[in-house]
């Protein structure tokens, strides 16, 4: 890709008029030079079971060819038509509240034969058609792929033999997930009773390890299909999307995007958030590194919002902040979902580019004033490098293992998931303008990193808790949290003093946790906000060796430490055992990653700073003013509400 990309998702079969040509003629008015199209409607090109109907999609592509748009086709296969229904209703997946019901996307197991046999039916005659038009420069797999939580015999089947195949013999598997409890051992494999009734984590865990492998095997599935078409120059993509809290927010917990990420040539994602008041960029730089991480290079967001459903409607000036933030993550593509709004059906309010009323309006008008930027700006901005030395590493297995074990509210309400605890730590980094990189558990190679930050890191197995030892042994920073290095992959607690393996790195060990009630935070080193409280989750170590930089004020645990540092080998660990006030969290990194030498640039949200390397080899740096009001720049100057500047070298572009 030689230039940035902007576009839309355009479905002419949704329109309630023929008006290819004129929505075209708009789109290059606007300086878009991108659609996706063709992933949404696989009733459409084919209507009943083989008969076939391309006419719309030739329509829209040799339209495409003629504007000079560049197009990306989405293999249709998230939505089946009604008459696969009919024909095979057990396509429709079996879950854990049951039989899903046809009406919705995404409620088949993709693991059914009759399934996979029309999905590659329709995919390669989708592909025989789109591959002879030059216009077509890549192609996405399917569409927020996920394992839809598919329980069906058949998939637990497979389960079985996964666990066979991994354990070898029943006794190892019953002393490794500790079947003995309330009498869950099997005698044979085939004794395995149906997973959705477990109340062993470690069993449940692993079902839905297996279930995300699903996703990963069929994508690359989609994918060696995708390989007999593809042409030079032609990318492979996915929009993966994150935890869903009404906008995108944490790890998917439903897919290893890492693992998944290898039927890809190019990482693409979908990254909704809110707007107006509540737009502070958080999730553009979480998501964004997310999706960079998996490839380490630029990435394609596939979907945003021109309005968005309901409350997500930007401000004037948002769209284009929206843009630019982006683009400072690393991404070579911003299209947005969609081009116009729908006149009927479940997402009739998710508005697009247009409004219900397709003409040109204000939205329009700052997409094409975006257009006109990212034109001039092409290229300089496409392909930049972005080298951090930060990573914070992500852990789906310890995803799944809060989710079986929560931290808690006093009563025992769950409280805070792992998203939450990884999004405490990486929303504090954003805000001092640390810029970070993702690591996934899987990974080993630390290299270029100075500071590896583990939120939560709750199942990790002795290599990584080796190669972190080493890392830290020879010079490197370690941040983690509390609930980390607690339990092996399989979810089965260590039985020696935790945090397992890490004591000396750490300096400490402790044997007691609780949910903090009345806790106060103190620190005679680092300034805390007054009023500073502990929350959510309380570990009281003993420290061995390590320095208490923050300590606890309350009644029964005066002085217990919250925040330690010990000197491991040539580097540091730092421990932090009690979540505490997102604002206080900012002192103590600031402090932490000023000892450890990692330069902050001296600003903090809501003016953001991110630094980018062009191919040329040229210093970008953008200034991104998250703020309704003005905001001063370091160099003289103020940057308006929502406003963005540029400068390469120094110099403003």
């Amino acid at each position: 890709m030689g230039e940035l990309l902007y576009g839309a998702a355009y479905y002419p079969e949704y329109m309630p008029e023929d008006r290819i040509n004129r929505d075209m003629d708009l789109m290059v008015k606007a300086g878009f030079n991108l659609i996706r199209i063709a992933e949404s409607t696989w009733s459409t090109w084919e209507p009943e079971d083989g008969r076939f109907d391309f006419s719309l999609l030739r329509r829209t592509l040799s339209a495409a060819r003629r504007h000079g748009l560049r197009v990306i086709v989405g293999t249709p296969t998230y939505a089946i038509p009604p008459w696969l229904y009919k024909k095979h209703p057990d396509i429709m997946t079996e879950t854990h509240a049951g039989r899903s019901r046809y009406g919705g996307r995404q409620q088949f197991d993709l693991t059914d034969p009759d399934y996979l046999f029309h999905c590659e039916r329709i995919i390669r005659r989708l592909l025989e058609v789109t591959s002879k038009y030059d216009c077509v420069i890549g192609y996405q797999l399917d569409n927020e792929t996920k394992p839809y939580d598919t329980c069906s015999p058949r998939v637990q089947a497979m389960f079985r033999e996964h666990l066979r195949e991994k354990f070898g013999t029943v006794e190892a598997m019953n002393r490794a997930y500790g079947f003995a409890y309330w009498s869950n051992a099997v005698a044979d494999f085939d004794e395995l009773p149906d997973v959705r009734g477990t109340i062993n984590a470690s069993y449940g865990a692993e079902f839905q390890a297996f279930q995300r492998s699903l996703v990963t095997r069929f994508l690359l599935w989609q994918r060696s299909i995708v390989d007999e078409y593809l042409k030079p120059g032609q990318f492979v993509t996915h929009n993966f999307d994150y935890e869903w809290r009404g906008w995108s927010y944490g790890l998917q917990p439903d897919v290893d995007h890492f693992e998944a990420a290898k039927a890809l040539t190019v990482a693409g994602c979908d990254i909704y958030h809110q707007s107006g008041e509540h737009f502070d960029g958080a999730e553009i730089a979480f998501c964004g590194a997310l999706a960079r991480s998996l490839k380490k290079d630029g990435y394609l967001v596939l979907e945003t919002f021109a309005q968005g459903n309901f409350s997500f409607l930007p401000y004037p000036g948002q769209l284009k902040l929206q843009a630019f933030a982006h683009i400072a993550s690393g991404a070579r593509c911003v299209e947005y979902w969609h081009w116009h709004s729908i006149h009927n059906s479940l997402e009739s309010f998710w508005k697009g580019v247009l409004s219900h009323d397709l003409t040109p309006g204000e939205t329009y008008r700052e997409c094409a004033e975006i257009g006109r930027e990212l034109a001039r700006l092409s290229p300089r901005l496409c392909g930049l490098q972005k080298r951090n030395r930060i990573a914070v590493m992500v852990s789906n297995r310890s995803q799944t293992a809060l989710n079986w074990f929560p931290c808690c509210r006093p009563g025992g309400r769950p409280d805070k998931n792992y998203s939450d605890i990884l999004r405490w730590i990486c929303d504090s980094l954003y805000r001092l303008n640390a810029e970070y990189d993702i690591l996934w558990d899987s990974e080993r190679d630390f290299s270029g990193y100075d500071l590896i930050v583990t939120p939560a890191l709750y199942a990790a197995d002795d290599s990584l808790i080796s190669a972190l030892t080493a890392f830290v042994e020879r010079g490197g920073k370690l941040i983690s949290t509390f609930r980390s290095f607690f339990a092996d992959p399989d979810l089965k607690i260590r039985r020696d003093a935790q945090p397992h393996g890490m004591t000396r790195v750490f300096g400490l060990r402790y044997d007691r946790f609780t949910v903090p009630e009345s806790a106060g935070v103190r620190s005679g080193k680092i300034r805390l906000p007054e009023g500073t409280a502990a929350s959510d989750w309380l570990e009281l170590p003993e420290l061995h060796g390590a320095q208490a930089l923050c300590s606890l004020s309350h009644r029964a645990w005066d002085r217990s430490p919250v925040v330690t540092v010990n000197s491991f080998g040539a580097g540091k660990a730092v421990y932090i055992a009690s979540c505490f006030d997102a604002a206080a969290l900012d002192e103590v990194l600031d402090y932490l990653l000023r000892d450890f030498n990692i330069p902050l640039p001296g600003i903090r949200f809501p003016l953001v700073l991110k630094r980018a390397r062009s191919p040329e080899g040229k210093d970008l740096v953008f200034f991104l003013n998250f703020s309704p009001d003005p905001h001063p720049l370091p160099y003289g100057g103020e940057l308006p509400p929502w406003g963005v500047e540029i400068r390469e070298n120094g110099k403003p572009i």
